[in-house]
């Protein structure tokens, strides 16, 4: 067939985009992609949807390939500059809509390269805001979960997220969809397993596990908080800590076969208790597998605690993307005001 006319586009001087010929097949094969983590991976290639999360990708310098559109005024509001390089195509709405993600489609799909964290300029407002705080997701299966994560993660200025090899794919269009752009506003390191886990952490960082289940251990350290005054928390008593149990121990062992997998104890604290050494780590774990054992284990190996979270007795276990939003702020919070008082002494020093 003869290839489709290219028209100038009015879009401004030098953008040129040609409109697809009937039976262009090369939007299907890009929704193909976008719900392939395989093609995916294997091609390098993300496949985002609608005008903001575009836009963001396109200002953190993410590169597009090919930009597929229903009207030509959709491209007056993306940067310019970034569009000229890449492969422009005016299709007809009903097709950017027969194959939308969206409630409501906006006629605006973009193949992108995949994003290399290491080579994004993350926005000056999220950078100048970033605090010690980094987040670690383990066994987060959800799409719709760990997009909220993520955008609670950028939302409390945490400084990257790392995922473990059980999460889904950060790039799967429902996690895309849920995140509203942090995934272009902090570095995500996917896909990584336990023992690279410590290599992307800080030096001196101290690893704290956020426990959003096991109602046993938070009717525990009630009893021990009250009992000891509050001394749950304090590092100098020994008998505080409170054992952590195996996660949802028998279901887990006849699931994995794992009879009575060694879990280290940790101190358990309340979340709003101080708990932000710096620079500090929290680990969430998803709602079905929960904490895996090397999470425990390097929260252990960093002194780090088990922050409870306490929810009324006969309530099962808190949504774990609303688990890490309340962890993160109360981080949030800590440092913070942990700034604040170093300020303060710096103006007033305590004379001796």
């Amino acid at each position: 067939p003869p290839p489709p006319a290219v028209e100038r586009s009015s879009a401004g001087p030098g953008l040129w985009y040609e409109k697809a010929a009937p039976g262009d097949r090369r939007l299907g094969k890009v929704v193909t992609i976008a719900k392939s983590k395989k093609f995916r991976d294997h091609h390098g290639k993300v496949v985002l949807e609608g005008h903001r999360l575009i836009k963001d990708a396109l200002e953190a310098g993410a590169v597009l390939q090919s930009l597929f559109f229903s009207t030509v005024g959709h491209l007056k509001e993306l940067p310019e500059a970034k569009l000229k390089r890449a492969n422009l195509v005016k299709v007809k709405f009903e097709d950017i809509k027969s194959w939308s993600d969206l409630v409501t489609p906006q006629g605006l799909i973009g193949i992108f390269s995949k994003p290399d964290h290491a080579k994004m300029s993350y926005p000056a407002a999220q950078l100048t805001s970033s605090l010690p705080l980094l987040l670690i997701c383990d066994n987060i299966r959800d799409p719709g979960n760990l997009g909220t994560i993520l955008r609670s993660a950028a939302g409390a200025g945490c400084e990257k997220v790392l995922l473990t090899k059980g999460c889904v794919d950060p790039w799967e269009p429902k996690v895309l969809r849920a995140g509203m752009g942090a995934h272009f506003r902090l570095p995500i390191i996917a896909n990584l397993d336990w023992e690279s886990v410590p290599s992307n952490l800080p030096a001196g960082v101290q690893v704290c596990v956020a426990d959003n289940k096991d109602p046993g251990a938070q009717a525990e350290t009630a009893s021990v908080s009250r009992g000891a005054g509050g001394a749950a928390s304090a590092p100098g008593n020994p008998k505080a800590p409170v054992k952590s149990k195996p996660k949802a121990a028998p279901e887990r062992e006849d699931e994995e076969g794992v009879p009575g997998v060694c879990v280290p104890e940790l101190a358990a604290q309340y979340y709003y208790e101080n708990w932000t050494q710096t620079p500090v780590a929290v680990v969430i774990g998803g709602e079905t597998h929960g904490l895996s054992p090397d999470a425990l284990h390097l929260a252990a190996s960093t002194g780090g605690k088990r922050l409870v979270i306490p929810v009324v007795s006969g309530v099962d276990s808190l949504n774990s993307a609303i688990a890490a939003g309340i962890v993160l702020f109360e981080g949030k919070r800590q440092l913070l005001r942990r700034h604040e008082q170093e300020d303060e002494r710096q103006k007033f020093p305590v004379v001796g």
